[in-house]
């Protein structure tokens, strides 16, 4: 088993903030995800940040002090720290300082699997790393004379300062240009699954919810294939790779069922953006079932994560079934649900008949009951019948094949000359 990383953590109050002693739990589960053992926690209350250091200048040499005697290899900030704050830190600690960004970055960069997810955390790795380049002080030499243009009139520090920016943007730029292609591969798919007319349910929430536990549950239920599983996993950012499945029920009806990437509080800028083509597939579902974590005591600030991503995306009007999750050894009365909520306990695989009754009422909806009666001759018409509706009772009369069914509204108007009821 690979030895976890020592690390020390260090959260900084400003103005009280009543969300600090979360988002430092939620920090050192991020480390965890990360494969590093949390060895201590620093804590300062500022009203405002020092520039220079982020924390007070005193409270420098007290990190620095109890690292070096906890061993930890690593300090980690839950806080965005400047260009400038990260190179002081990493000169006066004299160990790496990470913030809860970089530390988010890592995490992505190790669980990446397809090559659009792996090129959009590169791309997101990149945007944060271009202005944090320095010439890290005693390392790189100061600027030449001479007032010639281009690189001509720098140090060689400077050179090598510069040609590293020109070939981080020049891979920026290259990666943009994969990314463009996959995403017009992903519109066409889109468009394909649009054209079906097949209904789209999007799975969505914060991270660690049990979101791929819930499409597994799924795949079990409904006779899906064990090598379509996702991979599921009890810790934060397990999945991020945007998987569809197709969920086929027993009367023949069926939609697609999307997992996308996690949500987080305090989700990286970069990320955001280098995800927001992965993330849009919520913008064209039919239905969200937005996975809550009914078990953590937070869960209410994750769904007002999860409802303040939404919006930025442009999915926030999009109709949604909240989903409260892991509800076992919490509430003896369960799976109930009504009002577009259930609770449930997907792990178990208890609620998943009565969450997928509540699916079927909402993405259903175009479906009608109705006899028609079609002539011999359209033997195909009652091929596509058997294989797309919902067929209740075939009789055959000396005019054709009586067929009544549960079939979409689109086909009932299609061939409504043969409706006899």
């Amino acid at each position: 088993m690979e030895e976890w990383t020592k690390v020390l953590l260090v959260g900084v109050n400003l103005n009280n903030d009543p969300d600090f002693e979360r988002n430092l739990s939620e920090l050192e589960a991020l480390a965890e995800a990360c494969q590093m053992k949390v060895v201590g926690v620093e804590r300062q209350n500022l009203s405002q940040v020092n520039t220079g250091v982020y924390v007070g200048t005193g409270k420098v040499e007290e990190i620095k002090a109890l690292a070096h005697m906890l061993e930890a290899e690593m300090v980690i900030f839950d806080n965005s720290l400047s260009p400038m704050q990260l190179r002081n830190l990493n000169e006066i600690i004299e160990r790496p300082v990470l913030d809860r960004t970089n530390l988010i970055l890592q995490i992505f960069s190790s669980r990446a699997r397809t090559r659009e997810a792996q090129i959009q955390v590169e791309t997101a790795r990149l945007q944060y790393e271009l202005p944090r380049l320095t010439g890290m002080g005693l390392v790189l030499s100061r600027q030449g004379g001479g007032s010639s243009g281009g690189l001509a009139n720098k140090g060689a520090g400077e050179k090598k300062l510069e040609l590293d920016k020109r070939k981080i943007r020049h891979r920026i730029s290259e990666l943009k240009k994969e990314l463009k292609e996959i995403e017009l591969h992903r519109e066409t798919q889109r468009k394909r699954r649009i054209s079906q007319g097949i209904p789209q349910v999007a799975l969505v929430g914060y991270t660690n919810a049990g979101k791929s536990t819930l499409m597994n549950a799924f795949l079990d239920t409904y006779g899906g294939e064990e090598e379509k599983k996702v991979g599921a996993q009890d810790m934060l950012f397990a999945t991020l790779d945007t998987t569809v499945r197709r969920i086929c029920l027993p009367d023949k009806k069926e939609f697609l069922l999307s997992d996308t990437v996690g949500f987080i509080d305090k989700l990286p800028h970069h990320l955001v953006q280098a995800f927001h083509s992965t993330l849009e597939e919520v913008k064209y579902a039919d239905l969200l079932l937005e996975v809550v974590d009914y078990s953590n005591p937070h869960f209410k600030d994750h769904m007002a994560v999860t409802r303040e991503t939404l919006k930025e995306l442009g999915a926030d009007d999009i109709p949604c079934i909240h989903v409260l999750n892991k509800c076992d050894g919490i509430l003896e009365d369960i799976p109930r649900g009504g009002d577009h909520a259930i609770y449930m306990a997907a792990g178990k695989g208890i609620g998943i008949d009565l969450l997928m009754e509540m699916i079927r009422q909402e993405i259903f909806r175009d479906y009608v009951n109705c006899t028609m009666l079609i002539p011999y001759t359209e033997g195909a018409l009652i091929s596509y019948f058997n294989e797309n509706a919902s067929v209740d009772q075939v009789e055959y009369t000396a005019e054709g094949t009586k067929i009544s069914m549960n079939c979409l509204w689109k086909d009932l108007q299609k061939y409504k000359e043969y409706v006899i009821f």
